[in-house]
């Protein structure tokens, strides 16, 4: 099995912005879980973690899109941090016997005079390519 990222969907309301992805991961959720939630893990394909206290409540500070608080935390299965200006949630499913399927949401508002990257903000592309090297890093992990 080799990973896949899906069409990504977007919505906006009013200024807040929703963009969605699925993204197949070709590893037991178990071995996809540390990437999205460990500082080493989201190192490895998104961005430096400055702190990530791995909990719900727990707080995180992430190079880029800011410090912020975990809202959602349920191991094995969903992280969302809720970062400066927006929210990003990943939650993992089977995907058949030996892989995972990620749902990605990230929501985020814009700020006036920013059009539609506004405030924590990013598009399609960029968290494409972002996938793509999440699938890298996985296929790598033992």
């Amino acid at each position: 099995m080799t990973g896949s990222v899906e069409q990504g969907t977007s919505q906006t309301h009013g200024n807040t912005h929703i963009l969605h992805f699925l993204v197949r991961l070709p590893r037991p959720m178990e071995a996809v879980w540390p990437a999205l939630t460990t500082p080493e893990g989201i190192g490895g394909w998104w961005t430096g973690v400055d702190l990530l206290e791995p909990r719900l409540g727990g707080a995180v500070a992430l190079r880029g899109p800011g410090r912020g608080e975990i809202t959602a935390w349920d191991v094995d299965r969903v992280a969302e941090y809720a970062l400066e200006g927006g929210r990003i949630r990943f939650h993992l499913e089977r995907d058949g016997d030996e892989g995972s399927a990620l749902r990605f949401t990230h929501e985020f508002r814009e700020r006036r005079g920013e059009g539609e990257r506004g405030e924590g903000g990013e598009g399609e592309a960029v968290w494409r390519a972002r996938f793509e090297r999440l699938i890298d890093f996985v296929e790598g992990s033992p």
